[in-house]
């Protein structure tokens, strides 16, 4: 390899500086850079030559900042001359701070993200501001333990959009706990490891979770599988199952926004149009779950009509979580289970 030459070596090290030491709040003058040059990279450069190579920074596209102020001075024949100073240097950075701090108080705060890489992913973030920042993260942190156990996730995520950019299938093992309290292949009646071969068609987030939209190949249904609990991923050398042939898709493609509107909890199955009363207190509860597409009737002083197209399944964990101030009214199917589920958990409190 070629040595760097001292010139390049000093432009690169002013960049270095900018990024480490500044932002809007935290500025430079020439001098202190100077000064940081021979302290900490053991560069002695003179202040024009400071000034040459943050000019050269701006010219290559940089976004640096600075101020400008006009020193009165006189010459030698005593003719007053004036001399423009440039100072308060920093780099306009692509981020702000609160911005950085919301991306990783994302990745710290989900679940499906595995400890190690979890904080290897906060130090990449922090990393795109400056020492200042990187302090103040040091402060927040989440244990080992409330991490996922399945250390695969960035390999299958990458895998997955491979699979789903080139339209092929895939296949793989799927992970489920055991009261060890660990990750176990799942198996089928005769205790096999059951093997899943799956049309992929969409990765999304939801509730700090990675899920799959899919088909398993032997049925024609739509399905969602967690991300984090696949393991042993490879892609098959054959395409996938056209996602407007499956039941539930209505003969069209998938249309993300409607799916996951109808899929607040990813469970996968029927959609249904569900009707039901619930308590006024409710309503922001309602909004944020099932979106603004909601249809609000029958108000009262106490009480409100709600009518949405939603996953059954989902409508039903709706109702469970706000017992008692959801009644289910249709469709007559799911307010019969309901009955049955409110019936059967009164009994196991009797005693």
């Amino acid at each position: 390899m070629f040595a760097k030459s001292p010139k390049k070596l000093i432009i690169m090290n002013i960049l270095d500086i900018l990024k480490r030491y500044t932002d809007e709040n935290h500025r430079l003058s020439q001098k202190e850079i100077q000064d940081i040059l021979e302290r900490e990279y053991d560069m002695t450069v003179e202040r024009k030559a400071v000034k040459r190579n943050l000019m050269n920074l701006i010219e290559f596209g940089y976004n640096i900042n600075y101020s400008e102020s006009v020193r009165i001075f006189k010459d030698k024949d005593g003719k007053e001359q004036e001399n423009v100073i440039l100072s308060d240097f920093y780099l306009e950075r692509e981020f702000t701070d609160s911005e950085l701090r919301l991306l990783i108080d994302s990745v710290l705060f989900s679940n499906h993200i595995p400890y190690k890489q979890d904080k290897e992913l906060v130090d990449k973030l922090a990393s795109l501001s400056n020492i200042y920042f990187k302090k103040r993260v040091n402060h927040i942190a989440r244990m080992p333990e409330d991490k996922a156990d399945n250390k695969q996730l960035f390999y299958n995520v990458e895998l997955l959009d491979e699979a789903i950019d080139k339209r092929r299938k895939v296949r793989f093992h799927y992970l489920e706990y055991h009261t060890d309290k660990k990750l176990h292949k799942r198996r089928n009646k005769i205790g096999k490891v059951r093997e899943y071969i799956i049309n992929p068609y969409q990765l999304v987030a939801k509730e700090g979770k990675y899920y799959l939209i899919c088909n398993y190949d032997k049925y024609d249904n739509i399905s969602n599988y967690r991300v984090d609990r696949i393991t042993d991923l490879e892609i098959l050398d054959e395409n996938i199952k056209p996602f407007d042939r499956l039941k539930g898709s209505d003969g069209r493609k998938l249309d993300l926004e409607e799916y996951m509107d109808k899929h607040v909890y990813m469970f996968s199955g029927e959609n249904v149009r569900a009707v039901f009363r619930a308590d006024k207190s409710l309503i922001s509860d309602i909004i944020d779950m099932f979106g603004k597409e909601v249809r609000f009737s029958e108000e009262t002083n106490d009480e409100i009509t709600v009518t949405v197209n939603v996953n059954e399944l989902a409508m039903e964990q709706f109702a469970k979580a706000f017992t008692p101030w959801v009644e289910v009214i249709k469709p007559v199917t799911l307010r019969e289970k309901m009955i049955e589920n409110l019936s059967e958990g009164l009994e196991k409190y009797k005693d």
